[in-house]
């Protein structure tokens, strides 16, 4: 659950920023997209958020986490339209669906806060890694991600970290390993010739 919680987005070339998500009394570091989008517009650069509403959910998207895994669109296409503007309809399924959804993003680019009383998304219990075949590391759990000297770059509950080392968004995934062709061996067939 992300309302009143405090993480630290870095910058390009400086100093991360402080981003207060609060779904609910909207900061001035979020923008609600709900009108078509200039291509030109550089949607990828850190800082620029998404939130999608109605009087039952809010959903977040950051596009610099984003590394199209797709699991939103093929869970609830009605609501996850890549090719539209807006691309998250939160008004065309449940709040639960969606909600249901956003959570199987593995990336954390997705998130959301229920509006109407509904369940906020769950702290995982336990740390899981789930090293993908020639890919990202998916981890899960109560995350903390700190940089040189202590300072905390993210704290989530889902994020996507790189594993072909050509990520421009290190340590995230940035879906760079397709572009390089990154490839990695069955843990088992290597222990078998060991």
């Amino acid at each position: 659950m992300f309302v009143n919680r405090t993480i630290k987005l870095p910058l390009a070339h400086s100093e991360p920023r402080d981003v207060l998500m609060l779904f609910t009394e909207f900061g001035e570091n979020m923008e609600i997209e709900n009108g078509p989008i200039n291509e030109n517009e550089a949607r990828r650069r850190p800082g620029v958020e998404r939130i999608y509403r109605n009087d039952q959910i809010a959903v977040l998207w950051e596009p610099k986490l984003c590394i199209h895994a797709g699991y939103c669109f093929r869970g609830l296409p009605e609501v996850f339209q890549p090719e539209s503007r807006p691309w998250v309809k939160v008004n065309a399924a449940t709040a639960e669906k969606i909600a249901e959804v956003v959570m199987m993003c593995p990336t954390g680019a997705l998130h959301f806060e229920r509006l109407d009383g509904g369940p906020q998304e769950p702290q995982p219990e336990e740390t899981i890694i789930n090293a993908r075949p020639n890919g990202p590391l998916y981890v899960r759990g109560h995350l903390r991600i700190t940089g040189t000297g202590g300072r905390l770059i993210r704290e989530d509950t889902r994020v996507a970290l790189c594993r072909c080392g050509q990520s421009e968004n290190k340590p995230f995934c940035d879906g760079s390993h397709r572009r390089v062709g990154f490839r990695t061996t069955d843990p088992t067939e290597s222990a078998k010739t060991a």
